[in-house]
C-alpha cells in the first residue's frame, strides 16, 4: 500500500518531520497572513522558507497556494486520508483535528515530549512549576553538560556568570559577524508576491523588509549554527544580558528563527555547543548560558504554552486594559524621543528581531509600567517579530513579561526604572532623558514609569518577598506626588 501524503506546515520544514519516501503536501494560505497585520519581514521569510523547501522536494511534493488551509488541502490532496505531526498552535491543531481525514501524528521538534512532560508533572506531585527542576531535570534525562551524575564544572546554573555589562571603551563586542544569508530568485519572486498583495488591499504589513537576514533552507541554517558555535558562543555568555546601541546582535546566535520554523531540531544546537565545550573551543559560561536558554527556556515555553490551557492568553490578573498606543503598533521609532526605547522600536521596524533583554526590559518593561493589555501586546510580538509564534509569544508575554498570570510561571514582575538600562548598555548615552532624575523633563520615562507602577500595584508587590523592597523604596521617595502628576502628564504620548 501506497504510504498516505504527509502535510507539512510551515514550521516543520526540516528533515526530522519527514519519513523516506513519503510524499508531502503543504498549503500557501494567503489567510494567514490576512488575520493579521504582520511584519514584512516575517511574511517574507515564512514563504520563502516553504517554497524553497518545496523546490527541496521536487515532484515529491504538491504544493497549493489557496485562500485557506481547507481549501489548499482539498487542491492538493482531495479526498485522500493524509498525515500530519502534532501543529505548534492551538490554532492550527483545532483546524487538523476538525478534518475527519486528517490523522495527527506526535511532534517532532522539541526534545521534550507532551507525554514525558506529564510524567515529570505527576512525579513531581503538584510542586511548584519552575524553571530551574524542569532545566535541570532535562539536562539529567538528555544527558547535556553532565559529568557522570553531576553538571558539568560543579555547577548546573552560571547565570552569575552571564551579567556583565558591556564594555565601556567599545561600539560593539568586537566578534564576528553573524552568518547571512544571499537571497536568490525564490526570494525575488515572494517580494514581487507580496508587493502585488499589498497593492490589491489583501494583506497590509508592517515594518521594512530589507535583504533576508535568516536561514530559509537546512542547509543555510546548518551553516548559520555552525558559525555560530565557532566563532560567537565564546563570548556569548558573559554578554547575554548587555545591549549596544551599535551592535543590536551581540554574540547571540539568532538561530531562534530557524529553530522556530522547524529547519534545526534543538538537540543538535544543543550537542554542538557541548562538543565545542568538551574541545575547548568555548567556555563552560557561555555553553551552558546556551544550552539553558534552547534545553531549558525554550522547551519550558512550549510545554507551558498546552500546559496552562486555552484561556491562559487571556490571563490579566494586573488589570490591565489599556490599548498599545498607534506609535507603537506602526514601529513609529522615529516619534520616540527615549534612545533605549526609539532604538530597539526601529531594529524591530527594520529586521522583525531584537534580542531577550531589549525584548523583556525595553519593550515590555514599557508596556508593563503603562498598564498595556497583554493580550494585545501577545498579539504584537507575535506578528511583529521574525520568530514569534503563538506557542512562543503567550508564555513568554502573558506569563515572564508582563506578569498577567499572577506568578504562574515567574516569581515576579520584571521591570526597573532606569539606572537597569544605564548599568547594561550604551542606550542612555546621548538621550534627552536622564535615568536618575524623576520629576521635570529630563526625567526618565522607565524610571517615572517604574514607580508608578510600583505605586500602583504597592499591596500585590509589599507581599512578594522578591519585590517587598521596591516598596519599601516607594515609601522613602519624597517627590512620589510630583512623579505620579509627571506620569499622568505625559499621558500616552511617545516618550
Amino acid at each position: 500500500m501506497a504510504p498516505r501524503p504527509h502535510w507539512l506546515f510551515g514550521d516543520q520544514l526540516g528533515p526530522h518531520f519527514l519519513d523516506p519516501g513519503v510524499p508531502v503536501v503543504m498549503v500557501e494560505a494567503r489567510s494567514a497572513f490576512a488575520r493579521r497585520r504582520s511584519h514584512r519581514a516575517k511574511a517574507h521569510l515564512l514563504l520563502s522558507a516553504m517554497r524553497h523547501r518545496a523546490a527541496e522536494l521536487g515532484d515529491r511534493v504538491r504544493y497549493v497556494r489557496a485562500g485557506t488551509y481547507r481549501e489548499g488541502l482539498r487542491e492538493a490532496a482531495g479526498d485522500a486520508r493524509v498525515t500530519v505531526s502534532r501543529p505548534s498552535s492551538r490554532a492550527a491543531l483545532r483546524l487538523v483535528e476538525s478534518m475527519d481525514r486528517v490523522e495527527v501524528l506526535p511532534d517532532r521538534g522539541f526534545l521534550v515530549s507532551r507525554e514525558e512532560f506529564a510524567g515529570w508533572l505527576e512525579d513531581r506531585g503538584g510542586a511548584r512549576l519552575r524553571l530551574e527542576d524542569f532545566y535541570r531535570w532535562v539536562r539529567r534525562s538528555h544527558d547535556l553538560l553532565m559529568d557522570g551524575g553531576e553538571p558539568a564544572g560543579g555547577r548546573w546554573n552560571l547565570d552569575h556568570d552571564n551579567r556583565e555589562p558591556p564594555p565601556r571603551d567599545r561600539d560593539d563586542l568586537g566578534v564576528p559577524p553573524p552568518w547571512r544569508p544571499h537571497e536568490d530568485e525564490i526570494d525575488e519572486e515572494v517580494r514581487r508576491d507580496l508587493d502585488r498583495w499589498e497593492r490589491e488591499g489583501r494583506v497590509r504589513f508592517v515594518g521594512r523588509d530589507g535583504p533576508r537576514l535568516f536561514p530559509v533552507t537546512r542547509r543555510e541554517a546548518l551553516s548559520a549554527l555552525r558559525s555560530f558555535v565557532a566563532h560567537r558562543l565564546p563570548e556569548f555568555g558573559r554578554y547575554e544580558d548587555a545591549m549596544l546601541a551599535g551592535d543590536p546582535v551581540m554574540s547571540h546566535s539568532l538561530l531562534s528563527a530557524p529553530l522556530n520554523l522547524g529547519l534545526l531540531h534543538p538537540a543538535e544546537c544543543v550537542e554542538r555547543a557541548e562538543r565545542a565545550l568538551r574541545s575547548g573551543d568555548a567556555p563552560l559560561n557561555s555553553v551552558e548560558g546556551f544550552v539553558r536558554q534552547i534545553a531549558g527556556w525554550r522547551e519550558y515555553v512550549q510545554q507551558l504554552y498546552w500546559h496552562f490551557g486555552a484561556d491562559y492568553r487571556q490571563r490579566n490578573e494586573l488589570r490591565h486594559h489599556t490599548r498599545l498606543p498607534r506609535w507603537f503598533l506602526e514601529l513609529d521609532a522615529d516619534a520616540v524621543r527615549a534612545r533605549c526605547l526609539s532604538t530597539v522600536l526601529a531594529q524591530v521596524r527594520d529586521t522583525g528581531w531584537t534580542h531577550h533583554t531589549p525584548r523583556l526590559m525595553v519593550l515590555g518593561s514599557h508596556a508593563l509600567q503603562h498598564g498595556w493589555d497583554p493580550a494585545e501586546l501577545t498579539d504584537w510580538f507575535h506578528r511583529c517579530f521574525v520568530d514569534g509564534h503563538d506557542w512562543v509569544m503567550a508564555p513568554n508575554v502573558v506569563g515572564m513579561s508582563q506578569y498577567a498570570d499572577g506568578g504562574l510561571m515567574t516569581t515576579k514582575p520584571y521591570t526597573s526604572a532606569g539606572a537597569y538600562i544605564h548599568r547594561m548598555s550604551d542606550l542612555c548615552d546621548g538621550c534627552a532623558y536622564r535615568p536618575a532624575e524623576r520629576t521635570g523633563e529630563r526625567a526618565c520615562p522607565y524610571t517615572t514609569g517604574y514607580w508608578s507602577f510600583v505605586h500602583r500595584h504597592r499591596d500585590l508587590l509589599a507581599a512578594n518577598h522578591r519585590t517587598a523592597r521596591a516598596v519599601r523604596g516607594l515609601e522613602r521617595l519624597g517627590n512620589l506626588p510630583e512623579v505620579l502628576a509627571l506620569e499622568e502628564e505625559r499621558g500616552r504620548r511617545a516618550p
